[in-house]
């Protein structure tokens, strides 16, 4: 089945984009929010991200234009009734993706493919809701979407050879780096990276070393691009609890438990760079490492 129209669930953190992205492959993109003030965010941010990438001699004007031109934003469910695959990328919680799965179900034309963004949820478990489990897949893109290379092609139980297919296929043409992950909680990537993160936040609990000396330490001595806890507070601090609790149901080992220091910071509503603070503070020039209670 040729891709024509794609749909995206949400113009959030990851939505925007995978809107951009897919738009910049040449589909016709529609983007569904449940509210004009998210949806006006998610588009300011595609616009403001083309007009810089204009600036920078990356891109046209008249290229930059028809991206936007192939974007049609909207907050009704049922324009999505055209569009041949459905990307969702709304909260990381798997009864508000239930529920969103059974309203697109009822909505998308039958051979509609659906995928879903999720980072730690069972692909499975949504491709239950729906009439169509053949047809689903798990297409998990990084922060941010535009710029992060991997694309996990995650093949659930249920999932067809076409719909498998499909995903490797839409990697290739928006230029991807793309592996193929089983359906367990975390998939390759998150599955190594979030008890890491955690690691660190215990690491800095027990005294190990200050927050910019675990960081630094991390760059210096294993050649990361960035900390560990600055890589928290990029992914959000609160999606990294979420995350945390559901590897942690799943597994039952203490290595994927939020520790202690995480809980608090989000409690407090400190959830790293998206809020302005959380293992360092955004509000200067350059982030500066918050004083936190072991």
């Amino acid at each position: 089945m040729e891709i024509t129209k794609v749909g995206v669930l949400g113009c959030g953190l990851m939505g925007h984009g995978i809107t951009q992205i897919c738009a910049q492959g040449g589909w016709e993109v529609v983007v569904r929010e449940v509210s004009q003030e998210k949806l006006d965010g998610g588009i300011g941010k595609i616009s403001k991200q083309l007009a810089r990438a204009v600036e920078k001699g990356k891109l046209e004007q008249a290229d930059a234009d028809g991206v936007l031109a192939r974007i049609q934003p909207t907050l009704d469910c049922s324009d999505l009734g055209e569009c041949d695959l459905v990307i969702e990328a709304i909260t990381e919680d798997l009864e508000l993706k239930l529920e969103m799965w059974k309203e697109v179900d009822a909505i998308a034309k039958q051979d509609a493919y659906f995928a879903t963004n999720t980072s730690s949820l069972s692909v499975a478990d949504q491709a239950a809701v729906t009439s169509r489990p053949e047809r689903f897949l798990g297409l998990h893109f990084f922060n941010p979407a535009q710029v992060m290379p991997l694309l996990e092609v995650v093949r659930a139980e249920g999932t067809g050879d076409d719909a498998a297919r499909l995903g490797f296929e839409l990697g290739e043409k928006l230029g991807k780096t793309t592996v193929a992950a089983r359906d367990n909680r975390g998939f390759i990537v998150n599955r190594l990276l979030v008890p890491y993160m955690l690691d660190a936040i215990r690491a800095h609990e027990q005294g190990v070393g200050s927050i910019e000396d675990i960081d630094t330490g991390m760059k210096a001595g294993a050649s990361h691009p960035m900390g560990p806890l600055t890589l928290a507070d990029f992914v959000g601090l609160d999606t990294l609890a979420l995350i945390a609790d559901v590897m942690h149901e799943a597994y039952a080992e203490e290595r994927f438990a939020a520790p202690p220091t995480l809980t608090r910071l989000v409690e407090a509503g400190h959830y790293g760079r998206k809020s302005g603070q959380g293992f360092y503070d955004y509000s200067g020039e350059r982030p500066e490492p918050v004083e936190l209670d072991a």
